[in-house]
């Protein structure tokens, strides 16, 4: 069974496309290109699945056109239909590039000074130059390089040292 902490959101399944099963994929990090993946996890009813992909091809640099294996037809693929997208942080692991901020949705924000966890971030807000970390407390934190001090991605916390008085 696949656990929440093992995968990180990368997008959403829109509406079908076509009549033979491929699905639109509207994606906040293309990952599944870049590691060459063969696989998508959707949440299907509170339950995390792995969907095998045949193959997909990009429509712009937000959305994909995705065929899934088995999914042959436009009443299977609108089944899909807004299912949430994740993509396992252990083949994101295998990725040459940078972290990308969708992979550390659900880790925690620890106070490097006082050692305090200020909270788990549950979004992360890119529409401005400015990104900012949302906890779930709804405390907003600018992602600034010179807050962040390190990163273990194997206890999931991103250590901060931020100004006086921010949280």
């Amino acid at each position: 069974m696949i656990k929440e902490n093992e995968v990180y959101k990368i997008g959403k399944i829109g509406k079908p496309h076509g009549v033979k099963g491929e699905v639109t994929l509207r994606f906040s990090d293309d990952v599944f290109d870049r590691v060459d993946a063969d696989y998508l996890i959707l949440d299907t009813d509170g339950i995390l699945v792995p969907f095998f992909m045949e193959e997909y091809r990009f429509r712009s640099d937000e959305v994909a056109l995705v065929k899934f294996c088995d999914i042959d037809n436009m009443e299977r693929a609108s089944e899909l239909t807004g299912c949430e997208v994740f993509f396992p942080r252990s083949l994101a692991a295998a990725d040459d590039g940078e972290l990308t901020w969708s992979q550390i949705v659900g880790y925690v924000i620890v106070d490097n000074d006082s050692g305090k966890v200020i909270g788990k971030i549950v979004s992360v807000d890119e529409s401005t130059v400015n990104v900012l970390l949302e906890t779930a407390d709804g405390i907003l934190i600018p992602a600034a390089e010179e807050f962040i001090d390190d990163i273990d991605h194997e206890s999931q916390k991103l250590f901060m040292t931020l100004p006086e008085g921010l949280v």
